[in-house]
Parts: structure tokens; C-alpha cells; sequence
């Protein structure tokens, strides 16, 4: 049996102010990195043999993997690093307070935004300071390639061909993806077959290691390992 570790970064600075973040690179909070940490206890506890390591761009998804490898006593030299893997683009949100939103746009707005599956919102400009043309970690990235703004779908239609290209293959061996609510979320998406209606439900948490059991590259199961701050996953 091989497994599959997805994890959310932990918690971010902008997650803690309930701002839209996007492919803005911030920073961890001091909970973010003890979430972290406890995630790397919870996946040392399996006593896996780890063989490969995959996070996006960006700098929350990368500090959590390298403080899971830390804790893990892994040398984190063999990352790679793929801004496919980056969180969805929110466009026009990015970095405004979810909490004002609802209250010019309306909740159920607000939430069609961060839950739908085709609806995204209206596009940054691109000569906002938030916008990624204009952030220095994405300056190698083609800039023909960097939205925006993106829906669910468009982020599904990045993360899925990186993971089959590049990570199917490995599956028959024990792999760890450090990313983002929305990248992950495409991820089950595609591996738990969720119909496009109901991809809504899905919410995933910060720093709580989804563990993905795979016999033959087939998925037989699914479990997170914190089991305090698990969410549903619809499936299982």
C-alpha cells in the first residue's frame, strides 16, 4: 500500500484577518507553524517511508512542508516546487475581508465566490500590487500563464494536469503535497470523483494531514489524521 499526504498550508497571517489571499505570499501565523508541527507528529507517527515532496510557489505552503520535514528529520533538498500547485486566484477579492464582502456583496455572493465551481470573480488589475505579475516569486513563471482572477474549474484545470503528469506516476510510493484549500480541493475533486454540484460541501482545513491510501494506484481510503479537526470529505 502507498499513500498520498495532502495538507493545507497551516494557518496564514491573512487567514487569521479572514481576508481573501490568493496567490498573495504571506506569512504563517505562530498557530500556522505549531499546526505545522503537529502535523509533522502526526505523519512521523505512521512511520512512513517518505519519498517524495511536492508544495506550490508559495511561501505558507513551503514553511509548512519544511517545518513537517524538520520535525520529520528530512532533509528537504529534493522539494519540488510547482506554482501549478499554487492556491486559486480570487481577482478582484484578493485581499479584502471575507467578513465585509457579505456585507456589501450579500453571504450568499461571498459564498458562491469561494465555494462554486465555475463562477469566478471579476479580475485584478494588473497593476495592482497584489496581482502575481507583480509579486517576485513569480517572476520566472511565463506570464501568459498567470491569471487574473480564477473559478474552481479554472484552478482544477492547472492542478490536475501537474498531478498527472508529474505525480501519478510516483504513486505507487509515499508522497506529501503541501498546498492550498482551493489546489486541494481540486485534488478530491479528481481522486473522490465529487459531481461538480456538490464540490461546495468540500472545506478543507488548515494543517490537518488528509492521508490517501492507494493499493495498485487505485484509492481504497481516505482519513484525516487529526481527527478533532477533521472535515467532511463527502466521500468515505
Amino acid at each position: 500500500m502507498s499513500h498520498l499526504i495532502l495538507i493545507r498550508h497551516g494557518q496564514s497571517e491573512w487567514n487569521l484577518q479572514k481576508r481573501f489571499t490568493g496567490w498573495v505570499d504571506v506569512e504563517l501565523t505562530p498557530q500556522g507553524k505549531l499546526e505545522a508541527c503537529k502535523a509533522g507528529e502526526l505523519i512521523k507517527n505512521l512511520k512512513l517511508n517518505l519519498n517524495h515532496f511536492f508544495c506550490s510557489y508559495q511561501k505558507r505552503a513551503i514553511e509548512t512542508l519544511s517545518l513537517i520535514l524538520n520535525t520529520l528529520r528530512i532533509k528537504n533538498d529534493n522539494v519540488t516546487k510547482a506554482w501549478q500547485l499554487n492556491e486559486r486566484n480570487y481577482g478582484s477579492l484578493t485581499g479584502l475581508n471575507k467578513e465585509e464582502m457579505k456585507k456589501t456583496l450579500g453571504e450568499n455572493k461571498v459564498h458562491e465566490f469561494r465555494r462554486s465551481w465555475n463562477i469566478a470573480p471579476e479580475p485584478l488589475n494588473k497593476n495592482n500590487p497584489y496581482h502575481p505579475l507583480n509579486i517576485k516569486a513569480y517572476k520566472d513563471i511565463p506570464k501568459n500563464m498567470i491569471p487574473d482572477t480564477e473559478s474552481l474549474k479554472d484552478t482544477y484545470e492547472r492542478v490536475v494536469p501537474y498531478y498527472e503528469k508529474n505525480i501519478l506516476p510516483l504513486i505507487n510510493e509515499n508522497i506529501i503535497i503541501a498546498a492550498h484549500g482551493n489546489s486541494i480541493r481540486t485534488l478530491c475533486k479528481y481522486l473522490f470523483k465529487i459531481d461538480d454540484s456538490k464540490i461546495s460541501r468540500l472545506e478543507i482545513p488548515t494543517g490537518n494531514p488528509l492521508v490517501l491510501n492507494f493499493e495498485n494506484k487505485k484509492l481504497v481510503n481516505a482519513k484525516y489524521l487529526d481527527e478533532e479537526r477533521a472535515k467532511d470529505l463527502i466521500v468515505f
